[in-house]
């Protein structure tokens, strides 16, 4: 079946792409200071809670970031939404850290959950929706995993604050719509 495409050459995301990216987005910034804060002994008290939340949070975003990714991979991506004026150079590196982002959120979502399950610990919103877990326990593992978690947190952030710093510079310095194309979340046509 072939349906037409909800994004345009010069109209920007449709708004599916959008609403993954920005549920992307407000699931990362919640994320990460839960992360933060669920290993700093100032909120050592409310530990439980904040585990809790961060390992069904990051289950849903391995889920959402996948979803997404076929959707792009159904629908097309970045070099069909920048503007005309943008250089070449500057689309490979656009599209090079959407790439990265993709990349190193999975690797987050997928490590999480690996640490998690390998540690023998409970992904309780995967336990409550009766889903059993995709490994057996790894005590050997757990710690690379833990590395490779934490590592890639700061490498993911760093790269946010990239695409971000980029996307200003272009609306604030170019106007030529960039921030348009994947805000607001839902496209209003007209």
């Amino acid at each position: 079946m072939n349906l037409p495409s909800p994004e345009g050459p010069d109209r920007g995301y449709g708004t599916v792409a959008r609403l993954f990216h920005w549920a992307t987005v407000v699931s990362v910034a919640i994320l990460v200071p839960v992360g933060v804060a669920m290993t700093s002994q100032a909120f050592e008290r409310w530990a439980d809670p904040l585990f809790i939340l961060h390992k069904g949070l990051g289950s849903v975003v391995l889920v959402l970031v996948l979803a997404r990714l076929l959707w792009r991979w159904t629908f097309g991506g970045t070099e069909r939404v920048l503007p005309p004026g943008v250089p070449e150079s500057q689309r490979r590196v656009a599209g090079l850290v959407h790439l990265s982002l993709y990349l190193f959120l999975l690797v987050q979502a997928g490590s999480g959950y690996l640490r998690t399950r390998a540690g023998g610990y409970p992904i309780e919103l995967l336990d409550a929706l009766g889903i059993p877990p995709l490994v057996p326990p790894m005590p050997g593992l757990e710690p690379i995993l833990v590395v490779v978690h934490r590592g890639t947190a700061f490498l993911l952030v760093a790269l946010i604050a990239a695409h971000v710093a980029a996307v200003l510079q272009y609306a604030l310095t170019r106007g030529d719509g960039v921030l348009s194309r994947m805000w607001p979340p839902i496209r209003r046509d007209g």
